[in-house]
Parts: structure tokens; sequence; C-alpha cells
């Protein structure tokens, strides 16, 4: 659900960050609540939002004024925002961050071309929103030195560049009791990432899930290349040993 401010009324309503998700709630602050100038979205779409709906189907509809294309896209890509904003400003600010980013992505979305993909334009805006909020805040998120000092490179899994030295072999599912293990090892894999540094996790979702390069990674958290892979390795190397140790014991 999306939250609108009152006609008439300088208050907007309060956010309901309890949802699910966490759903955008937009407090429209500064902002003078007229009839003229309300930004209101439509509830009607001829587009039947589905989680497949592809995202340049999602911005075209949003664009105008669908509500329900831009909760899809909340919703689908909130998680790697938050991650993002965690690893810039830190857990306190991060959700504040986030909202801004939203807030920004809403009044510009008109002027998205689709030069990139929607998700990296929304992840290089929450990385500018941060950034912003650390300078106009005179303060930095300090780099855990531990967490950057290279690991033990596990040469049976990993080349000296930090790739693999072979593949992960294809998990196999054709049976129910395979079905089954896949489905528990999931769970354990997604445990596990989100208890994850939120740098290492930042790096591994934009390199590994979303297919980021390494360069763009650096720029977007603020920190060298040399340190994307240490953050990379080591959170690879954490989901590595989870996946072999529940392979070994069929527990997390």
């Amino acid at each position: 659900m999306l939250y609108y401010p009152l006609i008439n009324s300088g208050n907007a309503w309060r956010c309901n960050w309890a949802r699910p998700r966490r759903s955008l709630c937009i407090q429209w602050a500064g902002v003078q609540t007229t009839q003229e100038n309300l930004p209101l979205l439509s509830t009607i779409s001829t587009l039947n939002v589905t989680p497949s709906t592809p995202d340049e189907q999602l911005v075209s509809a949003a664009q105008q004024g669908a509500e329900a294309a831009l909760v899809e896209l909340i919703n689908r890509y909130q998680t790697l925002l938050l991650t993002v904003a965690r690893a810039i400003v830190g857990q306190a600010h991060a959700e504040d961050t986030v909202q801004e980013a939203w807030l920004s992505i809403y009044r510009s979305l008109d002027r998205f071309e689709g030069r990139s993909s929607f998700k990296t334009w929304a992840v290089r805006i929450v990385s500018n929103e941060a950034k912003t909020r650390l300078r106009r805040e005179s303060r930095t998120v300090a780099l855990d030195e531990a967490e950057l000092e290279r690991p033990r490179l596990d040469e049976n899994n990993f080349k000296n560049n930090g790739h693999w030295a072979a593949p992960p072999s294809r998990w196999h599912s054709e049976t129910p009791d395979a079905l089954l293990e896949e489905t528990q090892l999931k769970r354990c894999i997604e445990k596990t990432l989100s208890l994850l540094p939120e740098r290492q996790k930042a790096a591994f979702m934009l390199r590994d899930l979303e297919q980021q390069p390494l360069e763009e990674i650096a720029d977007t958290l603020t920190i060298s290349n040399a340190n994307v892979r240490v953050l990379l390795h080591r959170a690879r190397l954490t989901l590595l040993q989870v996946v072999e140790h529940y392979q070994e014991t069929g527990q997390c």
C-alpha cells in the first residue's frame, strides 16, 4: 500500500514499516498538498502485474501512473537497495536513505529513458543518496579492517585471482527428496546471506546475483576494486562452507 498526504494538510500519513517486505511509504515532506499538485498514482492499469512481469513493462506502466506497477518495483528491489544503503551509511540510517531514494526515483520516473536497467538506475540513486547523507552529516562509516584482510585462499576451490578453480557442480533436483533438500539448502544460504557483514552482502549481491561490473560496485560502495574482491571472496567462502557442511551433514 502507498501512503499519501491528506489533501489540504501538511502532514503525511505515518510510515507502516511493519508491512511485509517493507513496501514504500511515501512521505511528501515539505510539499504543499493542494488538489492541483498532489501526486497521486492511478489504481487503474491495463497491465496485469505479477512477480514475473519484466521491469521494462512495470516502468512503462508506472510512468503512466499505475500504482500496482510501482509497488511491484518497490517490492522487487527494496531488499537490494537496503543492502546497498546499509553498506554505505550503516544500519541506523539505511531505511531513511532508501525512502528518500524511492522518492527521488518516483519524482524522476518520467525522465527515465532506459539507457541502463531500472535496477542499475535505482542502485545508483540510492548510492548517491547515501553518499549525500554522509557528506551532509560530515561523517564516515569506517571499513572494518579485519573484514578487509585477505582470507587464506582455498586453493581447492579458488584461483589466485579469486575466481572459481572449477565451478560448483550443478544441483540435481529430479526427485521429491532432492527438491526438498534443495529448498532446505536454499533456506540455509538465505539465512547465511542475511547474517553476512553489510559490505560483504552488498558486494556479493551486486556481483554474483545482479551481475554488476567490479568497477561499478566499487563506485557504488565507495571502496577500491581490491576491497571489492576481498569482500566477494569472504562472502563466497562463507557460503561455500555452508553448502559443503549441508551436503555432509544435512544441516545448516
